[in-house]
């Protein structure tokens, strides 16, 4: 795992070799084991470098291959690389060594572009041709690891990172379409980013660079298509066999590494099912939970602790206390380099901070709920979509939970959330009914929000990018592909690599191995929920291999405490600091009267969702501070 930056400037014009060297320093979180840069009259390439496999100089980048024509830089892990390595030998390579970064860079040269279908791994790459001047750069399928770029009359630049990308020539124009995005959703989703200038590279996308030429190109193709998929026909024993065995081969090719590795364990179905198949390849296996002695019902610990004794693995329960939490808060504000407001952000940051005190990998069961529907909201989908006497019911009170008094911070009133979310999403179609659910602000009150007006038209076209395939008479299958695409990449996997990365961890996700994720759209949406459970073939698989007492019981999660420390430890933030009266007029970005309503809302006896939004706008203002001011 590391951090790559670089430039193409056509041979135009050249770059200052400290402004890339600046640039790979700023990935020196990414990479804090060596760091080196390249550059000539056409292209430059930054590394830093988190050592994995092959820790030795040997494995340095960037790479070249034995001719010194073709460089290469790499972020991510070829799983598969030595079976790859074997299908090298006719070829006579003389590997200088045992590094993945080899095996690719001498894919890329034997087989050009096609290579990108034998990968099996996670990873963003670039790897200049010298003799052509040329320059090609790809993400892998699901966009487990990031990749940015601009575009300007300096050259071509691309980092890992918005703060590395920012060192190179780069126009900071905000841009109002994903601006808004942001305040709906929390985060901003690719292709787009906060300035108007710089995208993120697609998932399953590539880029070649030749002759004045840039070219973009999407290489994966998820074959699953909404209306046309003919699921497969085997048997529901027989899928349990097949996921039993793509995953655990996924586990398994994942286990390899030069360095201590690990797994995360919160005591829930995923991350127990992914220790369960590490237990039967490696004894002894270091897990780690993180438990807060504040959180009473919330603490899964002692499921986790369970778990552990199960598989004999190696655990480490991590106790903290809430205040841990806000105190790591400032690390958090600065380490992101865009608007980001996931603020279960804060957990990951924490257990990565103390996982990686023990090991430089970590496994995790990330993926699971958006492959496999397990969510909440996917039982809710399947209610709505069936229609019965239940929705209907609720769908009728509607008036009476929009009279009573709602938060996430209590039992009874976050269910009369809930409740209220339902029954206004029974009156909308499935596409619409989704974005709903994924949006905290809708486009009206964003657009009260903010002080300039955005297009409504391109606003429309970035929506119905995400939901607009949401057939009307499909299936909850097409809500699954709307969470990878959408949820799973913008928020989950951003959120995973930013705070493990801010701490020098790499996480594994042996979920999100392709032959899962194709495995997974290949079933019916029967085989994945029902009336009565979620995630159904997962649990159903590996139900002799985990402890009983994980079954039949509540999935509870942890919330963030955001609404306290907002009416405590946080209030001066607000009220005096970042969003006062006198900072907002100031900036001019946002409407002084639609934040002072949100305010008051956030701090009376019925807040709603306003923490999650009066978080959106603390975190947009720490980045606006740092970066624009």
């Amino acid at each position: 795992m590391c951090g790559i930056c670089g430039h193409y400037t056509f041979g135009k014009s050249t770059i200052d070799e400290q402004i890339l060297q600046e640039a790979t320093l700023q990935l020196n979180k990414r990479g804090p084991d060596f760091q080196s840069s390249f550059q000539n009259d056409f292209v430059g390439f930054g590394h830093a470098r988190l050592s994995i496999i092959d820790t030795s100089p040997s494995g340095h980048q960037p790479f070249w291959d034995h001719t010194g024509n073709y460089a290469i830089i790499f972020n991510g892990e070829i799983f598969n690389y030595p079976t790859l390595k074997s299908a090298l030998a006719p070829f006579n390579i003389p590997f200088k060594s045992s590094s993945d970064t080899e095996v690719l860079l001498y894919q890329y040269i034997h087989f050009g572009e096609s290579m990108l279908n034998q990968l099996n791994g996670f990873f963003a790459f670039a790897i200049y041709n010298k003799q052509e001047n040329s320059l090609f750069i790809a993400r892998d399928r699901l966009g487990i690891k990031p990749l940015v770029y601009t575009q300007n009359d300096a050259g071509f630049f691309f980092a890992s990172e918005m703060k590395s990308l920012l060192a190179f020539p780069v126009q900071k124009t905000i841009d109002r379409n994903s601006l808004a995005l942001y305040f709906q959703l929390n985060y901003i989703p690719a292709p787009y980013s906060i300035f108007k200038d710089v995208q993120k590279l697609e998932p399953g996308h590539a880029i070649f660079i030749a002759q004045d030429k840039i070219t973009v190109k999407k290489w994966y193709h998820l074959p699953y298509t909404p209306g046309q998929t003919v699921f497969t026909s085997e048997s529901y024993a027989h899928q349990q066999q097949e996921l039993e065995q793509i995953l655990d081969d996924a586990v398994k090719s994942r286990l390899i590494a030069d360095v201590p590795l690990g797994a995360f364990l919160s005591g829930g179905i995923d991350s127990s099912v992914i220790v369960g198949l590490a237990s039967r390849h490696t004894q002894h296996l270091n897990t780690f939970s993180i438990g807060f002695e504040d959180a009473g019902f919330f603490d899964e610990t002692p499921y986790a602790n369970l778990v552990a004794k199960h598989f004999n693995t190696n655990h480490t329960v991590f106790k903290l206390k809430n205040d841990d939490l806000l105190h790591s808060l400032h690390g958090i504000f600065d380490y992101i380099d865009e608007p980001f407001a996931d603020s279960s952000a804060l957990l990951v940051n924490l257990l990565s901070e103390q996982t990686r005190k023990h090991v430089t990998v970590a496994l995790s069961g990330d993926g699971g709920d958006e492959l496999f529907a397990g969510y909440n909201k996917h039982f809710g989908e399947l209610k709505m979509r069936q229609n019965g006497l239940d929705a209907k019911f609720v769908s009728s009170l509607l008036p009476l939970w929009k009279r009573l008094p709602k938060s996430r911070n209590g039992k009874w009133s976050n269910t009369i959330r809930q409740l209220q979310r339902f029954a206004e999403g029974m009156r909308l179609s499935p596409a619409e009914r989704y974005w709903r659910l994924c949006t905290f602000l809708n486009e009206q009150q964003v657009a009260t929000l903010l002080s300039e007006t955005f297009d409504q038209h391109e606003q429309l076209i970035r929506k119905n990018r995400y939901s607009g395939f949401i057939r009307e008479n499909g299936t909850l299958n097409d809500t699954l592909l709307a969470d990878v695409q959408l949820v799973l990449q913008g928020d989950m996997l951003t959120k995973v690599d930013m705070m493990s990365m801010a701490n020098s961890l790499e996480v594994r996700v042996p979920f999100l191995d392709y032959r899962v994720l194709e495995f997974a759209f290949s079933l019916p949406v029967s085989s994945k929920i029902d009336q009565h459970l979620k995630k159904k073939i997962v649990q159903d698989t590996f139900r002799n291999m985990l402890p009983p007492e994980l079954y039949n019981r509540p999935k509870k999660g942890f919330e963030v405490p955001l609404l306290p420390w907002f009416k405590k430890e946080l209030k001066s933030l607000i009220t005096d600091d970042l969003l006062s009266d006198q900072y907002i007029q100031e900036q001019g970005l946002f409407h002084p009267e639609f934040v002072k309503k949100t305010i008051r809302q956030l701090f009376s006896n019925n807040p709603g969702d306003t923490h999650a939004v009066v978080w959106a706008l603390l975190v947009f203002q720490n980045w606006y501070r740092k970066y624009m001011s």
